[in-house]
């Protein structure tokens, strides 16, 4: 079991001992370790039963520190990174040796980002090296956004778990590369394309991978409850199981004929920003329900929506 807390002392004790620590972020809690050690990164993949060649994400605290990590800063990643960092936003860009290869699946790019959340920031400024932290979570499951549903599901693999409350975004950063002056986006998130597109221009959508990912997150099926999970059109779905016990996630209004006790609505208010908030724990909610099946409707498909309907159609995934 591990212990749940504040002391950003503590966590940094761990994390230079070469333990894994638990790290909350704006957008989900991250699993962390040094990203100079492959032996620490090693223990991450483990803990997560995460295939090796799913790379990570490298987060410190400021543009400086990313400049001793990566060989180069396209312009474009320049202006991203000076309008969006600290946030919900990744770059993926040339490594220096410095990164190891297991960190970045054996390729010549890294992910890095800086985090919007006190406590990781303090932790970070705290550290002489970076952290490697995907979603601390085992593989493929729903994404935690607080540390109790880390506690539930890796307590026993580490010893501290940082708490810094519910996560505000609710969703991963969203993932940007570049090929000469073409911004990619490799993975949609917690900054929306209109907000990137309208500080660079036209970007490139790059579809989701089911092997050997360029970037991390980008598998096919991933973020899945255990229960299976239907998306699309709940009324015409509710005609397919009506001799199961079903559970309903809607957006910002109510299924009738279902009972509301079998319901979660994302967005009372139809603000895509709360949605997304609350999908990962809306998720694992539904889990633990006693349904046999999840039916879930997709969002307004702009902005934050496109994150959200990009984790629900791969929670769907089979």
């Amino acid at each position: 079991m591990a212990t749940i807390g504040t002391d950003v002392q503590a966590a940094k004790s761990y994390l230079e001992q070469g333990d894994l620590v638990a790290i909350p972020t704006e957008t989900v809690y991250g699993l962390a370790g040094n990203a100079y050690k492959p032996e620490a990164i090693a223990k991450i993949f483990e803990a997560k039963n995460r295939p090796a060649f799913d790379p990570l994400i490298v987060h410190t605290h400021s543009l400086a520190e990313v400049q001793k990590i990566v060989r180069d800063l396209p312009e474009k990643a320049l202006i991203l990174a000076e309008r969006f960092w600290p946030g919900p936003l990744t770059l993926l860009l040339p490594k220096q040796p410095i990164i190891p290869d297991l960190a970045t699946s054996g390729m010549d790019t890294v992910a890095v980002r800086i985090p919007q959340q006190p406590l990781t920031l303090e932790l970070l400024r705290s550290i002489d090296f970076p952290l490697v932290a995907p979603s601390a979570n085992p593989f493929g499951y729903v994404s935690p956004t607080t540390a109790q549903h880390v506690e539930d599901q890796l307590g026993q693999k580490i010893p501290y778990i940082l708490d810094g409350g519910n996560c505000s975004v609710g969703i991963e950063s969203t993932i940007v590369g570049f090929d000469g002056n073409d911004a990619i986006i490799h993975r949609l998130g917690g900054t929306s394309r209109e907000k990137i597109e309208s500080a660079i221009g036209r970007v490139k959508l790059m579809p989701n991978s089911s092997s050997n990912p360029k970037a991390p997150g980008m598998l096919k099926s991933h973020y899945s409850p255990g229960k299976k999970v239907v998306l699309g059109n709940i009324q015409e779905h509710l005609k397919n199981y009506a001799d199961q016990s079903v559970g309903i996630l809607a957006f910002d209004k109510a299924i009738p004929g279902v009972p509301t006790s079998n319901q979660i609505i994302l967005a009372e208010d139809s603000n895509l920003a709360t949605a997304a908030k609350n999908l990962f724990s809306a998720l694992r909610i539904m889990d633990k329900m006693d349904v046999d099946v999840i039916l879930a409707e997709r969002v307004p498909e702009h902005g934050l929506g496109l994150a959200i309907n990009d984790r629900l159609t791969r929670a769907a995934a089979k």
